[in-house]
C-alpha cells in the first residue's frame, strides 16, 4: 500500500471548505491538549507515538472508513512511521508533511477586497498560529502590516503581483510571535514603522508611527492613516485603511479582545484597553470592516477563509465592548487570561533586536497556539 503525503496548503483548504477529515495525532496527550489542527468538521483520535512501537493492530478499529486519515506529528518523521503501519494494515493513510512545525508557519493569503481607484487587500492567514498579516497593493507598490517571520512568502508574493515593498509596519511590539518586518525592510529596502511608546528599548532604527500618521501606496494613492490605540501594549497603533478598513491589531478581534499584561503591566493598561474600546473606537464609523492581526477559534473564518467583520457588528455582538461597568471589565480582562505565550519574552528581545535565534530556535519558541485574547 502507498503512503500519501499532505501538505499544509491541502490541510487548510479543507479547513475552508469545512471538508471532513479523521486526524490520528501521535503526539504526546498534553502537546495534543494544548494546540491541535482545527477543523469545523475534523474527528481526532490521539495515540502517543511510543504506545504503537509495537504495531497499530489496537487501533485499526478506531478508523472511519468514509474520511480521509491524517497522521500527524511534531516534525513528520513519527507520522511517516506509524502512516506505513496503518497503511501495510490495509488502511488509505497521508502524513502531514512537515508535522506541526510546518502547519504552525503555513500561510494562506486571501483577497480581501479591490480598493478604490485600483488597489488590491490581502489577508495572509496563518492558519496553524492564528496569525493575521496584511499586505496593501496599488499600483505597483504594496505595503505590509504584521508580518510573521516567513518573510520570503511575502516578498515573492509581491513579486508575483508586479509590486515593489515600499513600507512595512507592525501594528506594535509583538509578543506571541517574531515579526519579520524588520527583515522585509532589509530585504526590499522598504521603509519599517514601529511605534515609538513600544520601541523604547530597541536596538535598531525605525520610522515612528504615531497618531495621525498618514502613508500613501502607489501613484493611485492608497491611504493608511494611523490611530493610536493603546491597551494590548502602550504603543499599539491602528490604522484606518482606504476609509473602508480599520486594522485593529491585537486591540480588537472577532470573538474577544487583546490582553493588557504581555509586558507585565495589566492593571496599568487596562484603563488604555478601555478607552480605545469604548471611546476612540466609538468615534469611528461602524461600517468600517475590522481586520485583526489574529483569530481565536476556526469559527471566526468566513466561508472564504478570510477574518473579518464590520465594527458595528462587534459592538453588537463581541461581549468584551458590552461590559458597561469599568470594574467589571478591569476584572474581565485581569482575571480571565489564557496561559502567556510560549517563550514570550524571548519572543519580545528578539523583536527588539536583542537577541538573534537561528530560524530552529525561532521555530521552538513560537511552538503552540496564539494567546493575545482575553478569553
Amino acid at each position: 500500500m502507498t503512503v500519501h503525503v499532505m501538505t499544509p496548503e491541502e490541510v487548510t483548504k479543507k479547513v475552508i471548505n469545512k471538508e471532513e477529515l479523521f486526524i490520528l495525532d501521535v503526539r504526546n496527550e498534553s502537546d495534543f491538549q494544548d494546540w491541535k489542527i482545527e477543523g469545523a468538521n475534523f474527528q481526532y483520535l490521539n495515540v502517543p507515538y511510543f504506545e504503537l512501537l509495537d504495531g497499530v493492530e489496537e487501533i485499526l478499529s478506531k478508523f472511519p472508513a468514509d474520511k480521509d486519515i491524517l497522521v500527524v506529528c511534531a516534525k513528520e518523521g513519527s507520522s511517516v512511521m506509524v502512516a506505513e503501519m496503518l497503511s501495510e494494515a490495509g488502511l488509505t493513510v497521508s502524513y502531514l508533511q512537515g508535522g506541526m512545525k510546518a502547519w504552525s508557519e503555513y500561510l494562506e493569503p486571501v483577497k480581501v477586497a479591490d480598493l478604490k481607484d485600483g488597489g488590491e487587500l490581502y489577508q495572509f492567514v496563518r492558519i496553524g498560529k492564528g496569525c493575521l498579516s496584511y499586505m496593501i497593493i496599488s499600483n505597483g507598490e504594496a505595503a505590509i502590516i504584521d508580518a510573521t517571520r516567513m518573510a520570503d512568502v511575502y516578498v515573492d508574493f509581491a513579486e508575483s503581483k508586479k509590486a515593489v515593498v515600499t513600507h512595512v509596519f507592525d501594528t506594535h511590539l509583538h509578543a506571541d510571535h517574531i515579526s519579520g518586518g524588520r527583515m522585509i525592510a532589509e530585504k526590499t529596502k522598504a521603509t519599517y514603522w514601529l511605534p515609538p511608546k513600544d520601541a523604547e528599548e530597541v536596538v535598531f532604527s525605525y520610522e515612528p508611527l504615531e497618531d495621525g500618521s498618514e502613508v500613501m501606496v502607489g501613484r493611485t494613492p492608497i491611504r493608511i492613516h494611523a490611530l493610536y490605540s493603546p491597551g494590548h501594549t502602550i504603543g499599539s497603533t491602528s490604522f484606518v485603511v482606504d476609509d473602508q478598513f480599520l486594522m485593529t491589531g491585537d486591540i480588537l478581534f472577532i470573538d474577544s479582545i487583546g490582553r493588557p499584561d504581555l509586558a507585565g503591566k495589566a492593571e496599568d493598561w487596562v484603563g488604555d484597553l478601555r478607552e480605545t474600546l469604548y471611546t476612540r473606537y466609538k468615534e469611528l464609523s461602524e461600517e468600517l470592516v475590522v481586520l485583526p492581526a489574529h483569530f481565536m477559534i476556526i469559527d471566526e473564518l468566513n466561508e472564504d477563509g478570510s477574518v473579518s467583520e464590520k465594527l458595528g457588528v462587534l459592538y453588537a455582538k463581541n461581549h468584551g465592548l458590552n461590559v458597561a461597568d469599568e470594574a467589571a471589565f478591569r476584572k474581565l480582562v485581569t482575571e480571565n487570561l489564557p496561559p502567556q505565550p510560549n517563550a514570550y519574552q524571548e519572543i519580545r528581545k528578539t523583536n527588539m533586536g536583542k537577541i538573534t535565534p537561528d530560524t530552529e530556535q525561532q521555530r521552538e519558541m513560537e511552538i503552540g497556539p496564539n494567546r493575545c485574547a482575553v478569553r
